[in-house]
């Protein structure tokens, strides 16, 4: 692995006024190494920048020794896919995300576009098809028709791959299921920042969808989530941040980075009753289950 890896900085993510933009200190390290399985490198956040390769580096020092790098158009699906190629640390979800599908559908371009992340769904280093899914909070009924038709061509795309699948599922539970059993959905399908109750999480275990859970597992207005974590199988659960987003507590709202991740495991842990160390390890081996390895010697294999 070679490759040089793409500068960082593709995004910025939009600051609201008042937001504390200071980078929470590092926590103490996990007792054993894991993954997070949902984040977006490619953004700039806070007042001191860290690249793709200083976020992975402080992550690697408190215990996350990978994470999955995810698409939501184009441009963040082929710059992911390009920062797997050369960083060991990093795999690659490539995707549309639910909101851009009724845009590109009005420009006469969601075709093609989905052609190309078919394209780069079949690189090596890409081990999932997402962020996908569908999302009524943002886009209104005139939309639906076209996240739905995006939303069924990933799912074909990521088993016609042998990859996994990220959901987003934002107020669409229903409509999602739904649509996973209509089209058929693949062996390994992640819901994305589970924000289901227990009841989506028994439909889950039902049908052996992996749940990930962030940082908004740890937010006091989130009990439901919690019940949620306590009902799912647990070798059906991983953990992500979506960061920059979704900093858990108690470092809500400020700048996230894969190396916080801790702080949710440790809630996750003392959620499900289960010393951390062994829930370390049983996240560890569910995402590997999920995406394979990380290492590029054994993934040859």
């Amino acid at each position: 692995m070679s490759s040089t890896p793409p500068p960082g900085g593709l995004r910025k993510r939009t600051q609201t006024e008042g937001r504390d933009l200071t980078r929470p200190a590092s926590p103490e390290p996990l007792p054993f190494p894991l993954y997070d399985n949902h984040t977006h490198l490619e953004f700039e956040d806070g007042v001191d920048q860290l690249d793709p390769s200083e976020s992975l580096d402080r992550a690697v020092a408190v215990g996350v020794r990978g994470v999955v790098q995810v698409g939501t158009d184009l441009e963040t699906s082929r710059w992911g896919a390009a920062l797997a190629a050369s960083d060991p640390r990093v795999l690659a979800a490539v995707a549309l995300h639910p909101n851009e599908a009724p845009k590109l559908f009005a420009q006469g371009q969601l075709s093609a576009h989905l052609s190309e992340i078919s394209r780069l769904a079949a690189q090596p280093r890409v081990r999932a098809v997402g962020e996908t899914g569908l999302d009524f909070f943002r886009t209104g009924e005139d939309g639906r028709a076209a996240q739905i038709e995006s939303f069924e061509t990933h799912i074909e795309i990521a088993r016609a791959n042998h990859i996994a699948l990220q959901i987003h599922d934002r107020d669409a539970h229903d409509e999602v299921v739904a649509t996973l059993k209509r089209v058929g959905a693949p062996e390994r399908t992640v819901f994305h920042c589970f924000s289901g109750d227990a009841q989506l999480a028994r439909i889950c275990n039902d049908h052996g969808w992996f749940m990930s859970f962030s940082g908004t597992t740890t937010f006091k207005n989130a009990p439901a989530l919690r019940e949620a974590l306590a009902v799912a199988k647990p070798e059906l659960v991983l953990a992500e941040t979506d960061s920059p987003f979704l900093t858990p507590e108690p470092f809500r709202g400020r700048p996230n980075a894969p190396y916080l991740l801790p702080h949710t495991v440790r809630r996750m842990a003392e959620t499900v009753g289960v010393p951390l160390d062994e829930f370390c390890a049983r996240i560890a081996a569910n995402t590997e289950r999920v995406y394979g390895s990380w290492d590029p010697v054994e993934s040859a294999a």
